[in-house]
């Protein structure tokens, strides 16, 4: 597809001292900063997504609670000492 724009000075400046950094032509300089942008977008659209289907899930409450006690079982079960990392009287006050 062939497309005419008509940009401001700076930016056509900037596209020309960034082709001659890079020994390429503008056109080129220009499709890969413009085929960059829109992939960072993509990227920051799916972390969106995915972060909000973190915050939609209605059971992550729960397994966030398993996966704690868990761990502390775990961290608690594999200590040299018999004294608790963990202990349950500390609950609400240290932990």
């Amino acid at each position: 597809m062939t497309l005419t724009l008509d940009l401001p000075i700076e930016i056509e400046q900037y596209l020309l001292q960034e082709a001659k950094q890079r020994g390429l032509s503008i056109e080129s300089v220009t499709l890969q900063l413009l085929t960059s942008s829109i992939m960072l977008k993509q990227k920051q659209i799916e972390a969106v997504n995915l972060l909000q289907s973190w915050i939609d899930d209605e059971d992550s409450e729960e397994e966030q609670q398993e996966t704690g006690a868990y761990l502390i079982r775990a961290l608690d079960e594999d200590r040299l000492s018999d004294r608790k990392l963990f202990p349950i009287e500390k609950k609400g006050i240290t932990w």
